[in-house]
């Protein structure tokens, strides 16, 4: 059974910092890319970050600016999400994903990805 499992949101103010993990398990996914995608209320899910597991490729969203880092940890399945320098507009359910991707350009695709997480809340106070 295949589990992405998501950790490590919670409040935090602005100009703050959180680090998210995704536990993945259940099969291998040293060739899959795993992406953090978000979700604010009343908004689409929207690609944030994605590293692809065995070469290390990483893909970011124009509104990261530097602000997010993505790594990886491949013993332990587990890639990270380094997020500095939060502000209010960063408030959102962050979800984890993995996906086999056939068409690099398309990692910023939601239905590109076959396994996701339930999502951890994020809450970012001004």
């Amino acid at each position: 059974q295949v589990q992405l499992v998501e950790s490590g949101g919670g409040l935090v103010q602005a100009g703050g910092s959180l680090r998210l993990s995704c536990a993945a398990s259940g099969r291998t996914f040293s060739s899959y890319d795993i992406a953090w995608f978000r979700q604010a209320p009343g908004k689409e899910r929207e690609f944030v970050l994605s590293i692809n597991m065995s070469e290390g490729r990483t893909y970011r969203a124009y509104f990261v600016k530097g602000r997010f880092t993505i790594s990886r940890d491949n013993a332990k399945n587990t890639v990270y999400l380094q997020m500095n320098s939060l502000t209010p507009e960063d408030t959102a359910v962050y979800y984890c994903a993995a996906g086999d991707l056939k068409i690099r350009s398309r990692y910023y695709m939601s239905g590109e990805y076959d396994y996701w997480g339930q999502g951890t809340q994020v809450t970012v106070s001004s």
